[in-house]
């Protein structure tokens, strides 16, 4: 296996980040862009692990840190809080697409791909639907999607607009993580770019939508609305018994958990069919 590390600095500074893993031999003729979520990092518990486990099916498997999710120079640990604070969606939507349209360039892996497939956790999840919405990927699976960014009482929203500043706890770390009123006031002016269910019906590659039912996060309840949007695009949504929001998987990893293993099973077949043209 090949591994290296890709950045791209932004007009402000911030530096995407990627780790890019390539199986040994010729050129992979598929790419996987693995896509983390609100409070998510490329480093997080089942992304290096499902990375590799990709890689090892023969697809080129990039993980991504969006430049302003708030991990620095330690690449598990939230040490860039007022960069997390300033961060949007549709920064986090040009993004993806630019890391996408590099994927489809020479440089970034060794050739570019034939197919390319997006795997999206959570707010992750719903930034994947919009991008293969907006610029078509070849393969799609969304792991604990999100069916709307609008998660936000009209108490929060009041007091956000008269702070300028929210704060939400990460359980996980205790730490305060900061959410500047430009988050809200991006989403606000750009509810239809950002709207996922709408996104959902223009979504025309291969979907499927895993979603544990015991979802305490991201009720299962969203995928239900991101298949129902889909319609006959032919999204295909599969519940993974006593799943939780991240299959029962931990940061750091633990190893896979038999929610996790399907999950990770189900995904792995479907890429296989779509992008590589094997299996189930």
């Amino acid at each position: 296996m090949i591994q290296r590390s890709w950045s791209h600095r932004m007009p402000d500074g911030a530096r995407l980040q990627a780790d890019i893993l390539v199986p040994e031999g010729p050129p992979p003729i598929s790419a996987v862009l693995l896509v983390h979520g609100f409070k998510g990092f490329k480093d997080w518990g089942f992304f290096p692990h499902t990375a590799a486990t990709l890689a090892g099916d023969g697809h080129a498997a990039v993980s991504l840190n969006f430049s302003l999710n708030g991990v620095g120079s330690r690449p598990t640990e939230f040490t860039e809080l007022d960069a997390f604070g300033r961060n949007t969606l549709s920064r986090e939507l040009d993004e993806l697409l630019l890391v996408l349209r590099a994927l489809r360039e020479p440089g970034l892996l060794p050739l570019p791909p034939q197919r390319i497939g997006l795997l999206g956790h959570s707010r992750g999840g719903g930034g994947a639907v919009l991008a293969a919405a907006e610029v078509g990927v070849d393969a799609l699976v969304t792991w604990a999607a999100v069916a709307t960014f609008d998660r936000w009482s009209e108490e929060t929203k009041a007091e956000w607009r008269k702070e300028g500043r929210i704060f939400v706890l990460n359980g996980r770390t205790g730490q305060q993580m900061p959410l500047d009123l430009s988050l809200l006031e991006d989403f606000e002016a750009n509810r239809e770019r950002l709207d996922v269910e709408a996104a959902a019906a223009r979504v025309k590659a291969p979907w499927l939508i895993l979603h544990g039912d015991e979802d305490d996060a991201v009720a299962s309840r969203d995928a239900r609305r991101l298949a129902q949007a889909a319609g006959a695009s032919g999204a295909r949504l599969h519940l993974v018994e006593g799943g939780g929001h991240t299959f029962g998987a931990v940061h750091p990893f633990q190893g896979e958990t038999p929610e996790f293993k399907e999950a990770l099973r189900l995904t792995r077949d479907h890429f296989r069919k779509h992008l590589l043209g094997s299996g189930s």
